[in-house]
């Protein structure tokens, strides 16, 4: 007797476990909203206030990984905005977004929210929208290209990396300048080479500037370099 009810026992538990077991597949769906609060700094050239109709070039400067999180200080570390900090003046509006998140890489689409909001607000030339970005910077700036191939003039990349796929989505006619050190050993220069390669093979207009001896800090060099501004500013969005 205590067999068979250990055996009808085990019976049901099996055929439980049967019908749980059986493939399902079901449709549905579900609204997911995300929200994300960038700090941010905005450089108004000297003479944005002199003339009302006058509208003004943008740079949008995406800062590394180290820049990342805690102080909006941090974004004054590199690029754009540690010249400014020196003094340098610029003939451009320049955004500066902070990434929040430490440990992740940039909201690519509320960085783009924050630009367009930018450029509703002030007095921006749509058509000389201009992307610059530096190591983790830099991956997300080829993302931005290729997400929003129809809304930046210019892109110039400082020791970033992206997938050789995305060569194939970035806005053909627009122009691209590439700045790597030889001796990086974060961000390895075949990241570049490689894109670089792809560009040129597609026919993109596409420059490569190679620092010998460099190492992941290429972007003292390359943002030092006043001919990247006049290249900047020689940049319009063709329709």
């Amino acid at each position: 007797m205590r067999f068979k009810i250990l055996f009808f026992c085990s019976f049901f538990v099996l055929m439980g476990c049967a019908s749980q077991s059986s493939p399902e597949l079901i449709d549905s769906k579900m609204e997911v909203i995300t929200t994300e609060t960038l700090k941010y700094y905005l450089y108004y050239p000297e003479n944005y206030q002199s003339n009302e109709d006058e509208k003004f070039p943008l740079l949008l400067f995406l800062h590394g990984g180290g820049e990342a999180g805690g102080s909006l200080d941090a974004v004054k570390r590199n690029g754009p905005p540690k010249l400014l900090s020196r003094g340098k003046k610029f003939p451009f509006l320049i955004l500066a977004p902070q990434n929040p998140n430490e440990k992740m890489w940039w909201n690519t689409r509320a960085v783009h929210q924050l630009l367009e909001t930018i450029i509703e607000e002030n007095k921006v030339d749509p058509n000389r929208i201009y992307l610059t970005g530096l190591s983790r910077g830099g991956g997300a700036a080829w993302e931005m290209a290729v997400q929003y191939p129809n809304t930046f003039a210019a892109l110039a990349v400082v020791c970033g990396m992206a997938p050789l796929p995305y060569a194939s989505w970035i806005n053909k006619k627009m122009p691209i300048w590439v700045f790597h050190g030889d001796q990086d050993d974060s961000i390895p220069i075949s990241e570049s080479v490689n894109m670089v390669a792809k560009l040129k093979e597609m026919g993109y207009r596409v420059q490569f500037t190679i620092y010998k001896g460099v190492g992941h800090n290429a972007w003292d060099k390359a943002y030092e370099n006043e001919t990247l501004y006049h290249w900047f500013m020689e940049q319009e969005k063709s329709d």
